[in-house]
């Protein structure tokens, strides 16, 4: 267990219960950047030389983490960048099926667009709300978060598996920020046809990097207008209409993905095997202790699996209550937002439970 938390020096100092917010920098991470910021000081231009190689060297990395061949990896700066390159490549007579109250960046560029919009309830019952809104809607495009970033709701890879051999002419497109570092995760398998995700959270890789992972045929069905003098350079790029290129237009920063590329490989060193195993046995005892308290929401008590993402009642003087305790979380929505990742401990939910029982029973 030690181990585990050592690359994370604020463990030391605080129960950090915001991955969903910001995920931690780990010391691995850091020791790149240093590496890269010295050999630019020093080298200057020769350690630009060598970009194409290492961003390479990322496209790869993350397309072997994700079961995703590297021609079909784009490399962004961040969700919301790829994300709305990919809606300007879709055509206006679209319709789209978005779930009512997701995540901003995926609801807005929709919304600010000329789409036709239908929509789909998050509760309890989302998969069913899904499932009935594919039917009578019959929309183009599903675009979507496999985890609700207030709530936590979490849909499961296999009903969208299923979900999508029954709906096969609907593009689904997904929004991995929240889920991607959480579980074992088999792009090609899973049958989506877009992931996009901002590895700063769950994936500890810092802010200003994220990824696109397509399937095939996806070049068929969307056409991105985006170009420039980076479209056509690396190993994967070049030649005239690439369709990853169109993502990557512009300087791309060996910095934040070469962050990227050392935290992924440092994930794949600890195992996503263990990861996942104990994100679930910290969201299974939480969601627990949480109920006990009857501090959840009835939608989330009532399903059977959940995220490691917990919103609990409270307000801003619970905040500062678990603020004054050194419990790091997020005011999110009409409650209090607790994230728990493979760094934590049951010891730490068990403070925070013990702290919580202060705060609503004090002597």
């Amino acid at each position: 267990m030690k181990n585990l938390r050592k690359p994370f020096p604020v463990l030391k100092q605080y129960v950090y219960l915001n991955t969903a917010a910001s995920g931690l920098l780990s010391e691995k991470v850091l020791e790149f950047r240093q590496d890269h910021d010295l050999d630019f000081l020093i080298s200057g231009s020769i350690l630009k030389e060598k970009q194409g190689e290492l961003l390479t060297e990322v496209r790869e990395t993350v397309g072997s983490f994700f079961n995703c061949a590297p021609n079909r990896v784009a490399l962004v700066p961040n969700f919301s960048f790829g994300f709305n390159t990919l809606m300007e490549g879709i055509d206006k007579s679209k319709k789209v099926l978005l779930l009512d109250g997701d995540y901003p960046s995926i609801n807005w560029a929709v919304a600010s667009r000329d789409f036709e919009v239908c929509t789909a309830r998050i509760d309890e019952n989302i998969e069913q709300n899904i499932e009935e809104a594919l039917e009578n809607h019959k929309p183009d495009v599903f675009a979507f978060s496999i985890v609700q970033y207030i709530s936590g709701i979490k849909l499961s890879i296999d009903f969208l598996r299923n979900l999508k051999e029954k709906y096969p002419d609907t593009l689904f497109i997904a929004d991995g920020t929240q889920y991607c570092g959480t579980e074992k995760f088999d792009f090609d398998a899973s049958k989506l046809d877009v992931l996009i995700a901002s590895s700063y959270k769950w994936l500890n890789g810092g802010y200003g990097n994220a990824f696109m992972l397509f399937q095939e045929n996806v070049p068929e069905k969307i056409s991105p207008k985006s170009c420039g003098f980076n479209s056509l350079q690396g190993k994967y790029k070049a030649h005239e209409g690439n369709f990853i290129g169109k993502f990557e237009p512009g300087h791309q920063d060996t910095f934040n993905f070469g962050s990227l590329n050392t935290a992924l490989k440092y994930l794949k060193e600890i195992g996503m095997g263990l990861v996942e195993a104990r994100v679930l046995n910290l969201s299974e005892l939480a969601k627990q202790q949480f109920s006990e308290l009857d501090l959840l929401e009835e939608m989330v008590q009532k399903r059977n699996q959940h995220s490691s993402i917990f919103n609990i009642k409270g307000d801003t003087q619970l905040y500062n209550f678990l603020r004054g305790e050194n419990i790091l979380c997020s005011e999110r929505g009409q409650g209090i937002r607790l994230s728990f990742h493979y760094f934590n401990t049951e010891e730490e939910l068990n403070f925070l439970v013990k702290s919580l029982r202060k705060y609503l029973k004090p002597d």
